[in-house]
């Protein structure tokens, strides 16, 4: 049974920082592919980034959006997955997901097939806003 809890979000002004974190329990995260999606109001779910093991190194993809503000990683040990958001944008505010699959792999953002994640968490919201 594989479990994922996101927590982090909240309010934050722009231009700040903020780290999301996502528990996983069940699986080794070394194991699987990790990914995140955010939803805007409005709009529909997009994939921001994903983070897999290749041959015992992580390969990580982003959105262009957020590249060069945003970070993926994985603790092994605590069997986690963080989205550290530096330097913020409104259009940033949406709530954010993360999501296991251990049929994919992170090539890039574009190939992130959500139908490949079966097991999501309920997600944390983050707005941007002075």
């Amino acid at each position: 049974q594989v479990q994922l809890v996101e927590s982090g979000g909240g309010l934050v002004q722009p231009g700040h920082s903020l780290t999301l974190s996502c528990a996983v329990s069940g699986v080794n995260v070394d194991y699987y592919s990790l990914a995140w999606f955010r939803q805007a109001p409005g709009k529909g779910r997009e994939a921001v980034s994903c983070i897999s093991s290749v041959e015992g190194n992580s390969a990580s993809a982003f959105v262009d959006s957020v590249k060069g503000r945003f970070t993926v990683s994985r603790d092994s040990i605590e069997n986690t997955v963080f989205l550290q958001m530096r330097n913020v944008k409104p259009e940033d505010t949406a709530a954010y997901f993360c999501a296991a699959s251990r049929v994919t792999f992170c090539a890039s953002s574009g190939s992130i097939r959500a139908s490949e994640y079966k097991s999501w968490g309920h997600g944390t919201q983050v707005t941007i806003s002075a």
